[in-house]
């Protein structure tokens, strides 16, 4: 719904000023429907559809869109309770066909045990109720099954060597979470990576991010960023190229698969 929207407002040439002028609808109001951070209730919907001239099929589609998105099916009950960004990555998690992820400090949530990724929402998140680390924890897990589906999103993942030294929950918690590695590394739509320590200063130094394309090539690619003055939704074409330059030369340093499944081998058999 939020690219359909994008396309007909730009199809109708028109800046979201422009429509809050013609519609009273706020811009920042607008914008977070564009970036599908907001579901529009169906009188916005209809006035954004009247505006741009949508046709009587494109109109059928989105109002079909709108009312089943009131209980997508990624949704769990609980999700309504998370971070409004975190729900919003999830939804774009669950419809792309590749996300490549580079960490300079964490495993990727879609690699982490249960065990590591409590630790590590307890740990990041000091102030946070056991509910609320419960509910995130649980929320990585489901996203799991996107690993596993009949058609499974491909990942491709590098993290600095921090990410799989630093003992988050323990030695225990950092073997097993090692041998899940190793595991996922046998299928053929994962591949994992490590920048060693000995690579020096690398283009992943200034933080993690993700880059996520779709199947539907109408749909932008989209880059998250994490940080802690909020998460950010990028997808303007310079934005889009620099990150995809990044991720390539972070392929380049990064040691490969192989060299990668040495590492964590040694580091599951490490002595208790």
């Amino acid at each position: 719904m939020a690219a359909e929207l994008r396309r007909l407002r730009a199809a109708a040439q028109l800046t979201r000023d422009d429509v809050m002028d013609r519609t009273g609808i706020n811009a920042a109001t607008l914008y977070r429907i564009e970036k599908a951070r907001a579901r529009p209730q169906k009188r916005t919907l209809m006035a954004l559809l009247d505006l741009y001239g949508a046709s009587e099929s494109q109109r059928a589609d989105l109002l079909a869109v709108q009312i089943g998105s009131a209980d997508q099916g990624w949704l769990r009950p609980y999700h309504s309770e998370l971070p409004e960004e975190y729900a919003a990555y999830i939804g774009f998690e669950a419809e792309a066909r590749t996300v490549r992820n580079y960490e300079s400090l964490f495993i990727p949530g879609l690699a982490q045990t249960e065990d590591y990724a409590h630790a590590v929402v307890k740990g990041g998140l000091p102030m946070a109720s056991q509910r609320e680390i419960e509910q995130r924890v649980q929320a990585r897990m489901e996203r799991q099954a996107l690993l596993t589906r009949e058609n499974p999103l491909r990942l491709w993942a590098i993290v600095d060597e921090a990410a799989i030294r630093r003992e988050v929950g323990g030695g225990k918690v950092m073997r097993a979470q090692a041998r899940r590695l190793l595991q996922l590394m046998e299928e053929p739509h994962v591949t994992f990576q490590v920048i060693p320590f000995d690579k020096g200063a690398h283009a992943g130094m200034p933080g993690s991010f993700l880059h996520m394309d779709f199947p539907d090539p109408a749909d932008p690619e989209l880059v998250y960023v994490g940080t802690p003055a909020g998460d950010l939704f990028l997808e303007s074409e310079a934005e889009i190229r620099r990150y995809k330059l990044m991720f390539e030369h972070l392929q380049a340093v990064a040691v490969g698969p192989n060299d990668t499944a040495d590492l964590l081998t040694r580091l599951a058999a490490a002595s208790e």
